[in-house]
């Protein structure tokens, strides 16, 4: 249940300058092992989940259909790193954000305009359900029953975008604006129509001005009808990630440099939260062994958003070694802790355990990510 909380927000642009130093008590952050090797490991984890696919409906046994989606992301993005097509055939995609992000890397990876055209139709479907001014400044959208407040805390709500389609469903949250403003921001750079730049940037602004808490982390949902929260201690990895990937794409595509300044300065709290790991620098959250969790899958898009702020920024030495060190310490558990020949254990910390569906899930960005973070 959403409860009436204040919104706590951090005046970022004026907020100083974050530590981008790497923890002395991090466990093992580098790692030498060779890129034939990287590309190697992240491969045989892909190869692992494959049995567990249902081609009739593109996902995969064991997991949700969101996370299904994230796996055709990994698989999609690990061809690209590598400089490999061996994914290609398999990869998949279908109507949703999450799939819609997958066909866009694919896209990335393989240039094939089926795949663009897919996210283009998905874009287009969910932008019904993204708030604009007129909305908020009306109270209403066309699709929804409710009476919308058209500000909280005195700021407009536009530029949210609605978590279930459904009329009566009043929630818009982070995740799912974060995934609007990544699809939106890859869709500006590609095409270069300023429809999806003016998307990206509505979605970008709704979560600086309501979503973030004064430590910096994405906080989760706004009840659009009456401006409730959800509890301040709802701190889940993805949705810092998500902003993190959205800022970084359309910090390139805009050249406006708060969104980078923002970028920096969320990469540096996520990274070292206590809301998901200790002091070793492993990440905790969905750790379960015995039953997939939406949770599980979080990490795994915390690790993509990153390695994309990486891979964007190459002047900024800082943040890449913090980055390339946060991702070797989950590389290096998952391997040394988790492994059990190539599948992989849900909880980073370990023992390793017989092979899950949902732990291979949340392995695969970290080795795939490790394959150029390097």
């Amino acid at each position: 249940m959403l409860l009436s909380a204040p919104i706590v927000l951090l005046a970022v642009g004026l907020a100083a300058a974050q530590d981008l130093g790497v923890p002395l008590t991090w466990r093992k952050f580098s790692n030498s092992r060779p890129l034939s090797e990287r590309i190697s490991i992240s491969q045989n984890a892909i190869n692992a989940i494959l049995p567990q696919l249902n081609s009739a409906t593109g996902e995969f046994n064991g997991i949700g259909y969101w996370q299904s989606g994230n796996v055709w992301s990994a698989m999609a993005n690990q061809d690209k790193f590598a400089g490999t097509t061996t994914n290609q055939a398999q990869v998949y995609n279908d109507d949703a954000l999450w799939w819609a992000q997958a066909a866009l890397y694919a896209y990335r990876a393989y240039g094939d305009t089926t795949l663009l055209n897919n996210a283009i139709a998905t874009w287009n479907h969910v932008t019904n359900y993204a708030l604009t001014p007129a909305q908020a400044n009306a109270g209403s959208s066309p699709y929804k029953s409710f009476t919308i407040s058209g500000t909280c805390d005195g700021v407009t709500m536009a530029g949210g975008v609605f978590w279930r389609p459904t009329s009566d469903d009043q929630s818009i949250n982070s995740i799912t604006t974060g995934l609007y403003l990544t699809v939106s921001a890859f869709l500006a750079e590609i095409t270069q129509d300023p429809k999806y730049t003016n998307a990206a940037i509505q979605a970008a602004a709704w979560i600086k001005a309501h979503n973030i808490n004064s430590d910096n982390i994405v906080l989760d949902s706004v009840n659009a009808h009456d401006c409730s929260r959800s509890p301040a201690t709802w701190l889940f990895t993805y949705n810092s990630g998500k902003y993190i990937e959205g800022l970084s794409v359309l910090a390139d595509v805009t050249g406006d440099s708060q969104w980078r300044t923002l970028m920096v300065n969320i990469v540096a709290a996520a990274t070292k939260s206590p809301a998901w790991e200790g002091s070793d620098g492993i990440i905790t959250e969905g750790s379960s062994t015995t039953s997939n969790n939406d949770g599980v899958g979080f990490k795994a898009i915390f690790i993509r958003g990153l390695f994309e702020a990486f891979n964007r920024n190459a002047a900024n030495t800082d943040l890449r070694i913090l980055i390339h060190s946060y991702i070797d310490v989950q590389y290096n558990a998952l391997l040394d802790l988790a492994a059990n020949g190539n599948t992989y254990s849900a909880n980073w910390h370990g023992p390793p355990q017989g092979f899950t569906t949902w732990g291979q899930l949340a392995s695969l960005d970290v080795f795939v990510s490790a394959i150029l973070a390097n």
